[in-house]
């Protein structure tokens, strides 16, 4: 059977489809008459929500997410948003899928974006500050799996390849910000870069994006601080303010202790830094939203849960 693609649905519409599809989230909810089932499927392409209305307490307990299942459905659409009603669904066999078509990749080029990266840390002209950037990146082990990660589970970046590319973006941001304002460059990229490595280890990708258990107890924002304050001990007489400017980076860059901060932003460079991460990932998630809109069918995006609010696209205008 010829599986059929996210990017593709929109030809089957109203129409009866049968494919496989990553399950990246589930939520059993509790509707008007009974439970049903609210699924985000996915695969390389894109994703997509679906729905089981039929039997969902029961058939939400045959699959979990990060599983590939194989579901047979109608093509909808409901309010510009296009949607799977899902008739029946099963487990997926391991021999039915090559399970690289189903992980989400970033779209840009990741050599470039390494590139950019390193250009950074050649650009640093504080030798403590290059030095740092360079035990840390020039791990092979560390660079690989910081390429691969994501820089969120749902909102924002949530891809392989997405961490490299939220951080270069942070970096653009905050390179450009030091041609307007006071700030030590050095200190301000050298957190740009940091401030979310400890990503590395707090999520797993072998499917879906979920939390590995030192990501659940401890989180990236104290996985990067111990890192940094390691590797920093290991230069010969490394400068104690510079290192406690980056620890409180990479500390405050949340900017809100409800947002997870452990301090708030102090410095100058700590208040650009939130802001400049804050501008990528909040711009980044709402463009995904607007992405997961058919063209031409809605105003709006779909409800937003995490900001509590609709996007507004516009009137398209006709030719």
């Amino acid at each position: 059977m010829e599986r059929i693609s996210v990017r593709d649905l929109t030809a089957y519409m109203n129409k009866e489809i049968v494919s496989f599809f990553l399950v990246q989230e589930k939520e059993l909810r509790q509707g008007v008459k009974d439970f049903y089932l609210r699924l985000r499927l996915g695969d390389q392409n894109g994703s997509v929500n679906a729905n089981v209305w039929t039997n969902a307490q029961q058939i939400n307990e045959i699959f979990a997410e990060g599983d590939v299942i194989k579901i047979k459905g109608i093509v909808k659409d409901y309010k510009g948003q296009l949607q799977i009603t899902i008739t029946n669904l099963r487990v997926a066999e391991e021999n039915e899928y090559d399970l690289k078509e189903y992980i989400p990749a970033t779209s840009k080029d990741v050599n470039q974006m390494a590139d950019s990266l390193f250009a950074y840390i050649s650009g640093i002209n504080n030798p403590f500050i290059k030095q740092l950037l360079t035990d840390i990146f020039d791990d092979q082990e560390f660079l690989t799996a910081f390429i691969k990660s994501p820089a969120a589970k749902n909102w924002h970046h949530n891809y392989a390849g997405g961490l490299l590319e939220h951080t270069i973006a942070v970096a653009v941001i905050c390179d450009f910000a030091a041609h307007h304002y006071p700030v030590d460059r050095d200190i301000l990229i050298a957190g740009a870069l940091l401030h979310d490595a400890g990503k590395v280890e707090e999520y797993s990708m072998k499917a879906a994006i979920d939390f590995t258990n030192i990501g659940r107890l401890i989180g990236h924002i104290t996985i990067a601080d111990e890192m940094v304050t390691r590797k920093a001990a290991a230069i010969d007489a490394f400068p104690a303010e510079i290192l406690l400017k980056l620890r409180h980076l990479i500390l405050s860059h949340h900017g809100e202790y409800e947002k997870g901060a452990v301090r708030l932003p102090q410095t100058l460079e700590a208040i650009v830094l939130h802001y400049a991460d804050n501008l990528d990932a909040q711009t980044s998630g709402v463009l995904q939203l607007m992405q997961g809109v058919k063209e031409g069918t809605s105003e709006w995006t779909e409800f937003d849960r995490l900001n509590n609010r609709y996007f507004y696209l516009g009137q398209q205008e006709e030719d």
